[in-house]
């Protein structure tokens, strides 16, 4: 089980835990945006190349960097100089236009669509990292310590029985340190390795990228890669040894955890390429080893109930995974990708979404109300009906135009309702 937890935690837990940590001792919780989160320039010393890929289902050409060949494996590529005195042009037309609304700075650091171009090596090195993606990695370690039942504030208006300043502010530290491991290096890790390896799909789904677009250098990518990986094992340990641990726990949910990130995008396995195996993957990534580590590191992981109800949500989040391949279908069918919506068609990929989010949610409240906690199941319930009707009128009708909006929508109260269970159980009081 300890070596389960640790593992969780590598995987991309901490920056839960970590978040949950510092927002919790200020009595703060960041409101989810993990709404969109659930996701699959030139260089700094020379140009890069646009090129122009055939399609060949549609027999028409389609924009696309590609800096790596020559020639692209799906058809003739024909190169335009992109010199470094263009790298800061405003991004006019494409996949990728700027946005007018004063966010396309932002956005770049980001790394989402709608961002402007850059040339700064450390603006294009935090962008591979995606940012954005840490959230619900550190929603998820909020809700593991708030499971555990033993997070100290550093002055709780609720309980005059947790007021320890001192405590308080170590277990505050031990968040901070945790979202670090969790935010910055190890979901840094996996999304950079999952952009290099996607490289090539990229340069069909999503262009702008900073590998696809030349931004950084094959150099500069592995380089970033090494760093992050041997930071957050180094990093890790630390933690272990200021947790006490007798076993690496920390440090094995690391290790781990990057294996897991790796199988997830390079070959031979390269698990995204089964819909089911890589949308769990993902939705266990985002959702359980977060929790696990969270309650790891201010708990303990002693009974099942503490494993199977943040598999149950990992299950909703693998449908959640489902809506994000929606807007890639496209690449993932000309690069031989099984996604579900590609293995199954759109129409029935969005009702095993949907039935998926649903059912496991449900399943939760009934258990909640099982365990004499008819409140928390009330609000799992309450939770729930907004997300259903989302589903109706968003995602079923047309999942593909609605995939951000149907996000934006629905997944605060999927979020909320993690955080509810995990409240729940760690106030239950068990036989």
């Amino acid at each position: 089980m300890k070596f389960v937890v640790a593992v969780a935690l590598l995987g991309g837990i901490s920056p839960l835990l970590l978040v949950s940590s510092f927002l919790t001792s200020t009595s703060t919780f960041a409101p989810s945006l993990s709404s969109s989160i659930f996701s699959r320039g030139a260089t700094t010393t020379g140009s890069s190349r646009l090129y122009l890929v055939k399609n060949k289902s549609k027999d028409q050409q389609k924009p696309t960097f590609y800096p790596f060949e020559n020639k692209n494996r799906r058809g003739e590529a024909v190169a335009f100089d992109l010199s470094a005195s263009r790298k800061d042009e405003k991004i006019s037309n494409g996949p990728n236009a700027e946005v007018e609304d004063g966010s396309a700075s932002f956005r770049q650091l980001l790394g989402v669509k709608g961002a402007s171009a850059s040339s700064d090596i450390w603006k294009i090195r935090l962008q591979l990292t995606k940012p954005v993606t840490w959230i619900p990695l550190i929603w998820g370690v909020m809700c593991g310590a708030a499971a555990s039942g033993n997070y100290h504030w550093m002055w709780n208006p609720f309980d005059e029985g947790d007021r320890n300043v001192l405590l308080g502010l170590e277990d505050a530290a031990k968040g901070f340190v945790s979202m670090i491991l969790a935010g910055p290096l190890l979901t840094g890790y996996t999304q950079t390795i999952n952009d290099w390896y996607d490289r090539e799909i990229d340069a069909i789904n999503e262009p702008y990228r900073p590998i696809p677009s030349g931004a950084i250098s094959e150099k500069q990518v592995i380089e970033q890669i090494v760093f992050l990986l041997l930071s957050a094992l180094g990093i890790a340990y630390g933690l272990d040894v200021w947790c006490g641990h007798e076993v690496p726990t920390v440090l094995l949910l690391s290790i781990f955890g990057s294996f897991i990130s790796y199988i997830y995008s390079a070959p031979p396995l390269k698990l995204k390429q089964n819909g089911w195996a890589g949308n769990y993957a993902l939705g266990c990534s985002y959702i359980s080893l977060p929790w696990w580590c969270g309650q790891a590191v201010f708990g303990e992981l002693d009974r099942p109930v503490y494993f199977v109800l943040p598999v149950l949500y990992s299950i909703a989040g693998l449908g959640i995974a489902i809506v994000n391949d929606f807007k890639s279908i496209e690449g993932d069918r000309e690069l031989g990708l099984q996604s579900l919506p590609v293995a199954f068609g759109v129409d029935a990929a969005k009702w095993i979404c949907a039935s998926s989010i649903t059912l496991t949610q449900l399943g939760v409240a009934l258990y909640i109300y099982s365990i004499n906690e008819p409140t928390y199941a009330l609000i799992l319930l309450g939770l729930l009906l907004p997300q259903i009707f989302f589903q109706a009128t968003l995602l079923i009708p047309n999942p593909i135009e609605n995939d951000v909006k149907y996000q934006a929508s629905s997944q605060p109260f999927f979020v909320f309702g993690i955080l509810a269970t995990a409240l729940c159980i760690g106030h239950h009081t068990w036989a």
